[in-house]
């Protein structure tokens, strides 16, 4: 933006100060909005709007101009001799990105258009930085996620994408609380890490001169709830993961877990299953979703598939799970997969799961009965000690929705963190012994599962980057 343009705005802000019109004005009582106008119109109907300009078109002692607010836009018709010399000297003043409320009678023009016939017009504040030019088509993503106001002033598809995610947020809490679900809030500063395995963001905790970190999932205080009887609870909350920046991940992000008591990983589905298409007939009205071309069908039953069984279709290979680490490293890498020497057979079963068959899961897909060695917080599957009772829902090749037939053994539970830990190194943190505590005390069989709200919108929004539905995602430093 030039410079140049910031002063003469300021000039414009000088010369309103001199004429008694205060730049920033207080509160302004309307009676409708831009839509109203449109949908309640009557001829001669007094009414209040406000709004930022975003046209102004001058004819001597005559203006046109739009002003547009969040439902809509609706064109103002200003006469000189209907506002007095003192207001119409106001209006010469004003710029595009302005903001001001109107009062007036509702007409339409020559052309057919609706507009509003103003009786006086007051400046709500004065914008001293202009709309983008050719305010109507911001497209520089950089520019869209660092300045996500003038975005969302600009792009009327975005406002309408937040506004949905907001619509799909109400829709979840309703369908859960339908069900007798209760919502519940857990610390977003926990004293050690855990319910997933990730690199926290870490601080410090002056007033009781100890070490927190922000959470990676609120999935170990939530059961604790279940110990304590709340049956059936769920939390909409922000996690934190110290990781990496992509198209399908922001270190802060938004999630749903739920959990329900006396319940197990079938349960979770069903309820998953409903919970999605419910969101998708609600805000969206219909359960084909995303962009043309590649749309997603989420008409259930859904497809659920083994773990083992994709693999095994993706190799063409039945005897994969019995060949040597050398074999399975060598097939890896002869598909193009980054395999280290000493990888353990699960390592380079999961790569090729994540790197080769996921991406390829469009519809969405039960992915069942995982490895143990993935999934430490899961009961094992009753007909096979080897695999646990999980389901992962892939939607678009991404991952939406884990779910799990909780562990409520505390002594196997024990012995899992263990493990993590020898295996993991400092990086799997520390046994959560308030937890094992918890359980100790008894904790229910239940069903658990979390889903991604950001990848969900993504979803039935047709977006292609979780940027697009974060409203200030994190990007890196400016140079």
């Amino acid at each position: 933006m030039s410079d140049d343009l910031r002063e003469q705005r300021i000039g414009k802000l000088n010369e309103l100060t001199a004429l008694g019109i205060a730049p920033y004005g207080g509160s302004f009582d309307r009676t409708t909005d831009a839509d109203g106008c449109h949908r309640d119109y009557r001829e001669g109907k007094n009414v209040r709007v406000a709004g930022r300009l975003t046209a102004i078109r001058g004819h001597g002692k005559t203006v046109f101009a739009d002003l547009r607010d969040s439902s809509g836009k609706i064109q103002l018709y200003i006469r000189r001799d209907m506002v007095g010399e003192d207001n119409f000297a106001l209006v010469k003043l004003l710029d595009l990105g302005d903001i001001a409320g109107v009062e007036g009678e509702l007409f339409v023009t020559r052309k057919g258009e609706t507009s509003v016939k103003a009786d006086s017009i007051v400046l709500l504040s004065k914008a001293l930085r202009p709309l983008p030019e050719k305010w109507h088509g911001l497209k520089d993503r950089e520019t869209r996620y660092r300045r996500r106001y003038l975005d969302l002033i600009v792009n009327e598809d975005v406002r309408r994408l937040f506004e949905n995610r907001s619509l799909i947020i109400r829709r979840i809490r309703r369908f859960l609380e339908e069900r007798g679900f209760i919502e519940v809030e857990t610390p977003m500063m926990q004293p050690i890490p855990g319910g997933a395995a990730a690199r926290p963001f870490e601080t410090f905790y002056t007033a009781l001169d100890t070490g927190m970190y922000l959470r990676i999932a609120p999935e170990l205080y939530l059961k604790r709830l279940l110990v304590g009887g709340m049956e059936r609870v769920f939390e909409l909350n922000r996690n934190f993961r110290n990781e990496g920046l992509s198209r399908k991940h922001n270190p802060e992000f938004t999630m749903l877990e739920i959990y329900q008591a006396y319940g197990d990983c079938r349960m979770m589905m069903e309820l998953v299953e409903g919970l999605v298409t419910d969101a998708a007939e609600h805000v969206c009205g219909t359960l084909r979703v995303g962009e043309e071309g590649n749309e997603i069908d989420l008409t259930p039953p859904w497809k659920r598939i083994a773990y083992r069984d994709l693999i095994v279709d993706y190799l063409n290979d039945p005897d994969w799970f019995s060949r040597s680490p050398d074999e399975m490293g060598a097939v890896a890498r002869r598909r193009g997969l980054e395999i280290e020497e000493d990888a353990a057979p699960l390592e380079i079963t999961h790569e090729i799961y994540e790197k080769s068959i996921e991406p390829g899961l469009i519809q969405p897909t039960f992915v069942l009965n995982l490895p143990a060695g993935l999934v430490p917080l899961a009961r094992k599957h009753p007909e096979d000690e080897s695999l646990v009772d999980v389901f992962e829902l892939v939607v678009n090749g991404s991952e939406l929705a884990p779910g799990y037939s909780e562990l409520t053994d505390p002594l196997e539970q024990r012995s899992r963190f263990l493990r993590q830990i020898e295996e993991g190194g400092e990086e799997a943190g520390r046994i959560d012994e308030d937890f094992l505590e918890a359980m100790e005390t008894g904790m229910p069989p239940a069903g658990g599962t979390g889903i991604g709200i950001d990848r969900l919108v993504m979803i039935l929004t047709g977006a292609t980057s979780i940027r697009d539905v974060i409203l200030f995602p994190q990007l890196r430093p400016r140079e």
